[in-house]
Parts: structure tokens; C-alpha cells; sequence
């Protein structure tokens, strides 16, 4: 079996990351994600990010594409797992990584060790696999969307197998222990022991046989339905004792087709003992067997429950029932988390701090000298520095600098540094950010005062005016880079290589048509 690289992982800097998260940020608007958008989410210069690009298609991390109108880069599989797998060994969940164990038609599961040096299982959801792609007749992961990354939908299956385990683990069932979750990767406890379809003899064959038919009708009553309960999802471990695994497929017992998918399972368990062990009963559960004790399904959202059917369920039970008000309020906070992000005059700015807070790298100015440091660094493009950074730790620091100072100035003991600094804190009071003719004067006055003697601490602009004005000044300059065009220029446009082959084509047809 084939194993997953992760030597890589080790060597990749922090902007290495920052540039996966920001392909990763770009893809929910983008299908190839633009090396300059990408420079700005991720708040690095353009040069260095194209250097970055290069080197993380070259470890097929990214895979650079050219589409009919624009070029573009795609985070690949590997760059997924490596964000994926960068997360949980922060958290002490992986710190070595093993062989491949397992592979199914939509995930691959691997050995891997923890902090402790305990063995625990990986499972590493991949949709999209030629075997298997009739997502949208088989799963409701699309909902209203008429199209998504295989990525994304390798997200949500995970996610959903993670719920559904922590709630059976919860409750007795006999599945394995969640442990973590991130992506599309799902850790779990290691089950020693292999699949049913690998055994071929069986001590008490009637006693698995009544545990399992008993299972499915426990999960009847918890409100879900497996939907794949055969030989390949059963796990026997030493003891003989049966392990239940797989669960993105499972559905309520109030989806429209759950009795053909109680039914399914039953008959998958039937005809593996009949042909396997040469055992057939007359005894098998049906669909009005199930007697409702638990709701798992409202719990996670399973497939096939509307919110009334939930209320009713609810209800039906004896558990508090849930008021129509407070339902419309989670479905206003559930729209406006979908929604967030989406506005094209925040776009980049939202992205931005997705990034922020994922690569954990913002900047902080702690006083006013590495406040003015970092302004040179900015004016030098040597830090990126946000406007949120500026007005959050930056606006005290103007207040100091804008008193005059006390005593007198020696003009020859400043060095070049200096100089600087003190140009820069002019630079927040230029004519962009005074608009009328009497803040002029004010600014005027202002410059003058800090060349002049003075034994006086009292400023001459106020700190709300200076505030203000420096956040007006940052509003538009940040307007500015907004309204440039993300385009790759030269020979990388693909608007210009299109129409380059369309002269071409004219010219090589003039021919046909009896032009000279």
C-alpha cells in the first residue's frame, strides 16, 4: 500500500503556510485563485509570493492551471492534508506518521502515533475518486449549491462522520472513540482487529448474527440508519465483539427512502452469513420494529428531517420544545455566517483575517519606537502591516508623539534614524488627511512646534482629531488598492493569449476565404 509524504512538512516556513491558507481562502470564491489575489489575502509582497508559489508546485502542494479566462492556481490533495495535518500536530494529536492501513472509494486511513507514542487512526477523506462521484444522488452535501470543490464536500463528510461517531460513542454504541477533527482528516481510536469480510470461521456464528441485526435496530431507535451495514464496515476485534465504522452515509429514520435503507442493511447481514458461513434465519428486523427512543438525527441534522419534522420529533419525545423564534434566529446567524465573507467591498479584508487568525502571525506594536519602526519597514515594503494593526496599537503611540517635547532639542545629536521617524509622523499630517483650510493651519503649527523650543507638554491637535483623521487617511488609501484590477499581467494574461490565437487563426484562414 502507498504512503503519505509528510517529509515536506517539516521544512515549510510560516508563509509557506500562509500562502496554503490563502489558496485555500481564494477557492471559496475562485476556481483557480490568482497569484495576485492570492498576494493580497495572504498580506505578503507580490514578489515573494511568486517565489513561494513556485517552490510549493514544485512539492505539488499547488498545481498551477491556465483557464479559458484566467490563470490560476488550485490547492491539490497533498497541500489539504499538509494544512490539515500542520493543525494536529500543534495540538499534540499526530507527532509521527505511519503506513497506509486501509483504502475505500472515498477515503484513505493511515497508522499514526501521538504525542504519548500511542497508535491511533487517521482516516483522510477524499471525494471525488473515479469510483465514486454521484455525490449529489447519493449524499445532500450540495443542499442549495448547484456545484462545489471535491475539497469542500471531502470537508463536510468529514465533519458529519465525526458528529455521528461522538454522538454513538456517547450514548454505548459499539464505534471508535473520536479524538480530533480538522478538514477533511479525522482521528480516531486504532481498532485491533480487521473486517468481518476477512473471516472466515466464527466460534457462535447465531450470536454475531442476533448482534448485529440488534445493532441496526438500535440505531433504528436512536433515529438514524447506517445506509452501508455489510461486511466491509464491521470491524472483529479479538474478543469477537463487532466494531461499527463509516458513517457519512447515515440518514434519519424520517428520510422518504428510509425504509429501503433499513431494509438494505438487513439483507447486506442476511446474504453475507448465507454465503459465507452457509447460516440463514428466519428472524430479521423490519421497518416498524423501530420503536423512537433517542433523536441523533435532530441532533446532528441528518439527512432527510426538516426543521418540522424536528419540532415534532422534539415534541413526540417529551424534550423541550423548540420555539419557532428561536429557530428563525439560529437561521438568520446560520445565513449571516454564509453570507459573511461574500460582500465585494470586504472580500479581501475578510479573507485577510481568516488568515490572520489560522497562521496566528499578527504583528503588534508595543510603543511608539517600534510603532515608527514598523512605519519605515512599511514605507520600504519590509512588513506588511494592516490598518486594523495600526488603529488598534498604533493611534496611543500618535498621541505621544503628537506632544511637543519637553526641554531642548539638540538638532545635531539626531541621527539619520531619527529622522526618519519624525518624517513619518509628519507624513500622518500631510494635506490627504487635513481637508479644510483651518486644519491646515493647525498642521502647519504643528510641524513648526516640534522644531522649535517649547516647555510646555500640552499637544496642539487634539487626540480625538488625530484619530480620526488617521483613520480617514487609511480608509482611503485602503479604497485605493481595492479599486485596482486583479489581473496577471503579460504574457501569464489569459485574455491576451486568447486573442493572440484568434489573429492567428484569421490569419492562417485568409486562404480559405480568398483574402490577401
Amino acid at each position: 500500500m502507498g504512503k503519505l509524504n509528510v517529509t515536506i512538512l517539516r521544512y515549510l516556513t510560516r508563509d509557506d503556510f500562509r500562502v496554503l491558507t490563502a489558496i485555500e481562502m481564494g477557492m471559496k470564491n475562485h476556481e483557480l485563485v490568482p497569484a495576485s489575489l492570492a498576494a493580497q489575502i495572504a498580506n505578503l509582497r507580490y514578489g515573494g509570493v511568486h517565489k513561494l508559489l513556485k517552490e510549493l508546485c514544485k512539492h505539488r502542494l499547488l498545481s498551477y492551471e491556465r483557464g479559458k479566462h484566467y490563470d490560476g492556481y488550485r490547492l491539490t490533495n497533498a497541500g489539504y492534508d499538509y494544512l490539515a495535518l500542520k493543525v494536529l500536530a500543534q495540538r499534540g494529536t499526530i507527532a509521527s506518521f505511519g503506513n497506509q492501513i486501509g483504502v475505500g472509494k472515498e477515503s484513505n486511513i493511515y497508522i499514526v502515533a501521538d504525542d504519548g507514542g500511542n497508535s491511533v487512526c487517521l482516516k483522510l477523506h477524499r471525494l471525488g475518486r473515479t469510483c465514486f462521484r454521484n455525490i449529489k444522488g447519493k449524499r445532500d452535501y450540495h443542499q442549495h449549491r448547484k456545484s462545489a470543490s471535491w475539497l469542500y464536500l471531502s470537508r463536510i463528510s468529514a465533519t458529519r462522520e465525526y458528529a455521528y461517531m461522538k454522538a454513538l460513542f456517547d450514548r454505548g454504541f459499539p464505534v471508535p472513540k473520536p479524538i480530533d477533527l480538522n478538514r477533511h482528516c479525522v482521528v480516531m481510536e486504532l481498532v485491533e482487529g480487521g473486517p468481518l469480510c476477512g473471516v472466515y470461521a466464527i466460534d457462535d456464528v447465531e450470536s454475531l448474527y442476533d448482534e448485529l441485526m440488534n445493532l441496526i435496530v438500535k440505531l433504528g431507535n436512536h433515529g438514524v440508519i447506517h445506509g452501508d451495514f455489510n461486511e466491509f464496515n464491521i470491524m472483529i476485534i479479538n474478543s469477537g465483539k463487532p466494531i461499527l465504522i463509516d458513517f457519512p452515509q447515515m440518514i434519519s429514520t424520517e428520510h422518504v427512502d428510509a425504509k429501503t435503507y433499513f431494509e438494505r442493511d438487513v439483507n447486506c447481514v442476511r446474504d453475507f452469513f448465507k454465503r459465507r458461513f452457509a447460516y440463514e434465519s428466519e428472524l430479521y428486523p423490519t421497518f416498524e420494529d423501530i420503536s423512537r427512543e433517542d433523536c441523533i438525527d435532530v441532533e446532528i441534522k441528518a439527512s432527510g428531517l426538516t426543521k418540522q419534522m424536528e419540532k415534532d420529533l422534539l415534541r413526540e419525545i417529551g424534550m423541550i420544545e423548540v420555539e419557532d423564534e428561536e429557530l428563525d434566529e439560529e437561521c438568520k446567524e446560520s445565513m449571516e455566517e454564509v453570507n459573511q465573507g461574500t460582500d465585494t467591498a470586504g472580500e479581501i479584508s475578510y479573507l485577510q483575517l481568516q488568515v490572520e487568525d489560522t497562521v496566528r502571525n499578527e504583528f503588534t506594536c508595543i510603543s511608539k519606537e517600534s510603532f515608527i519602526d514598523a512605519e519605515i519597514n512599511i514605507k520600504r515594503n519590509l512588513v506588511p502591516l494592516s490598518k486594523d494593526d495600526i488603529v488598534a496599537e498604533g493611534i496611543e503611540n500618535m498621541d505621544i508623539a503628537s506632544k511637543p517635547v519637553k526641554g531642548v532639542i539638540n538638532e545635531k545629536s539626531h541621527d539619520l534614524n531619527a529622522k526618519h521617524k519624525e518624517d513619518i509622523i509628519d507624513s500622518h499630517l500631510t494635506a490627504e488627511t487635513f481637508d479644510s483650510e483651518d486644519e491646515q493651519v493647525g498642521r502647519e503649527k504643528f510641524s513648526d512646534s516640534r522644531s522649535m523650543y517649547s516647555n510646555t507638554t500640552a499637544a496642539t491637535i487634539a487626540p480625538e482629531v488625530i484619530k480620526k483623521k488617521v483613520k480617514v487617511a487609511l480608509q482611503k488609501r485602503e479604497d485605493r488598492e481595492k479599486s485596482r484590477r486583479i489581473l496577471v499581467k503579460g504574457e501569464a494574461n489569459a485574455v491576451t493569449r486568447v486573442r493572440r490565437e484568434n489573429r492567428d487563426t484569421i490569419k492562417q484562414s485568409t486562404g480559405i476565404w480568398g483574402w490577401e
